[in-house]
């Protein structure tokens, strides 16, 4: 199919579409919502519902690209000729660095991809976005990485277990090297699926969250599920989030950080939904639990098939799978800070809160991660309706060129320092600063050292306007502006320990949406 053929509705008016406001973005900051789904008030005022359609034909040039993003989940799989053909002429040294394609493509390949590419600049227009989203192509497009993946792990414990592997051309198995290479490649394999865990676990089926805990059991990662959409996104550009890198922190002294404070979020979080309930956090009905239990039954299964001796290399590629993940939260937010409004809380994510990079080779092997200010603002958007901003910060690459910028610590100063700094227009106080380094920063950009030598200095301020003014349903309904995600008081929300006829009033301030994970209790429209 070489041009997809989408609608447009005839009255210009009707680009905002009724229904969940993710499908284009317009996010309703005040009004209310009628029980039909219409915003009036100071809202958005929606059209009609059964506006008349014509055929409007756009063509996604992007659209069969995404299929390479399954390159990464076959990596191991294409090694395979080449090791046989290479040891089949005596080349063994040829063999054993075919082991490591995959490494090869990631960190050599798809940089100089981004560099002669360059960026990609087109955004789907508004009037395909509601059905560019539904087509299911899309979809599969990720649900196929995981067959993959796993098919990867499989063939990996295999490659470190057997001692005949006379088909590859070998006297016996794996040296050293060529296992470290398999390793290598199965671990960026994983690594890469927990971003695919991360579009599959944003969604609203049941099955694509399933399927983002089964993506996760490779790397034992599970609680990137509740972490990454209810913690990190509430908190993200701020000192309290784990996940977002300070200025003057290194990835070293990041990763231990970002890991160790992730995991004990995601358990504070899980503790606190099910302490609404009544319950204990020991239990599999913590999504921690049963997704970490997941990976103890994969990895169980896999040790128990191919021998103690694959038990190391699986907790290895878990190790480097998980974090190149946390190497890409380095970059997608360092340095950046949301200030604190006239009522104390943060302002709202803004695209100015996150690092964006549209060159094209990363976001097709990374479903468009890299329109981050996007997703960040749309968390539920599928990949393909992802847009660029140009008012959001770029960063001088695609985030695989930025991965081997961030290794190396006095490089990665000196490529993105001076981009915070111009970012903030020289003001390095309005930054998220590593507390450690606060005063050294200060000092050595020109900012006088607050008096008492406080680590934190004085906040900067900024208006609210982020507020709702406070106003209760007459129906008893109360829905998401980002999301559409509704509140009925007689329905509850057992899941998140409000049993049916729980009032609106009873609900925690410090609750957020249990979809979308941006919005706050403050933020939810009355449904008159």
């Amino acid at each position: 199919m070489s041009s997809t053929e989408y609608i447009r509705p005839t009255d210009g008016d009707d680009a905002e579409q009724t229904g969940r406001s993710h499908a284009h973005g317009h996010q309703h900051e005040h009004g209310h919502v009628d029980r039909h789904g219409h915003v009036d008030g100071h809202g958005h005022a929606h059209a009609h519902a059964h506006a008349e359609v014509e055929p409007y034909p756009w063509t996604d040039a992007k659209r069969y690209l995404w299929l390479l993003g399954l390159i990464p989940a076959a990596g191991l799989f294409l090694s395979l000729p080449l090791v046989a053909g290479f040891n089949a002429i005596g080349w063994g040294i040829a063999a054993t660095v075919s082991w490591y394609l995959l490494p090869v493509l990631v960190y050599v390949a798809v940089p100089l991809g981004d560099y002669r590419i360059g960026v990609d600049g087109e955004n789907p227009p508004d009037e395909v976005m509601d059905r560019l989203e539904a087509d299911p192509y899309y979809r599969w497009c990720t649900y196929l990485y995981l067959p993959f993946q796993y098919g990867a792990l499989i063939l990996a414990c295999y490659l470190w277990s057997a001692d005949d592997l006379s088909w590859l051309g070998y006297d016996g198995g794996l040296g050293i090297a060529a296992s470290i290479g398999v390793a290598w490649s199965v671990a960026i394999t994983g690594g890469i699926g927990i971003n695919t865990a991360h579009e599959l676990g944003h969604k609203i089926a049941g099955s694509e969250k399933w399927l983002s805990k089964v993506a996760l059991a490779t790397t034992g990662y599970g609680h990137f599920f509740i972490e990454h959409n209810r913690g990190h996104h509430a908190r993200v550009a701020t000192p309290e989030d784990p996940a977002s890198s300070r200025f003057g922190e290194s990835f070293w002294r990041f990763l231990p950080r970002s890991v160790w404070g992730s995991l004990r979020s995601a358990w504070a979080l899980e503790s606190e939904r099910l302490g609404r309930q009544g319950k204990g956090p020991w239990t599999l009905r913590n999504d921690n639990l049963n997704a970490w239990l997941m990976t103890v039954v994969l990895f169980g299964a896999l040790i128990a098939i191919f021998g103690w001796q694959v038990a190391p290399w699986l907790i290895v590629q878990a190790i480097f799978g998980f974090s190149l993940l946390e190497v890409v939260n380095y970059l997608e937010h360092y340095g950046l800070l949301r200030q604190k409004t006239a009522a104390g809380r943060y302002q709202r994510c803004r695209p100015e809160h996150s690092w964006n990079s549209d060159h094209l080779v990363t976001n097709i092997f990374l479903y468009h991660l890299q329109r981050h200010s996007d997703h960040h603002a749309n968390p539920m958007r599928r990949y393909q309706v992802l847009r660029s901003f140009d008012e959001a910060p770029q960063l001088p690459s695609g985030y695989a060129g930025m991965m081997i910028v961030a290794y190396i610590p006095p490089l990665w100063r000196k490529v993105m320092d001076k981009r915070v700094l111009a970012h903030y227009d020289g003001d390095i106080t309005r930054a998220n600063i590593q507390p450690s380094k606060r005063e050294k920063i200060l000092a050595r950009y020109g900012t006088a050292v607050p008096s008492g030598g406080g680590s934190e200095g004085a906040a900067t301020v900024v208006a609210d306007t982020d507020i709702v003014p406070a106003q209760v349903s007459p129906t008893g309904e109360y829905v998401c502006p980002n999301c559409g995600n509704h509140y009925t008081e007689s329905a509850g929300l057992p899941r998140e320990g409000f049993p049916p006829g729980t009032p609106w009033s009873a609900i925690p301030e410090t609750w957020s949406c249990s979809d979308c994970g941006v919005r706050d209790k403050v933020d939810f429209l009355p449904v008159l």
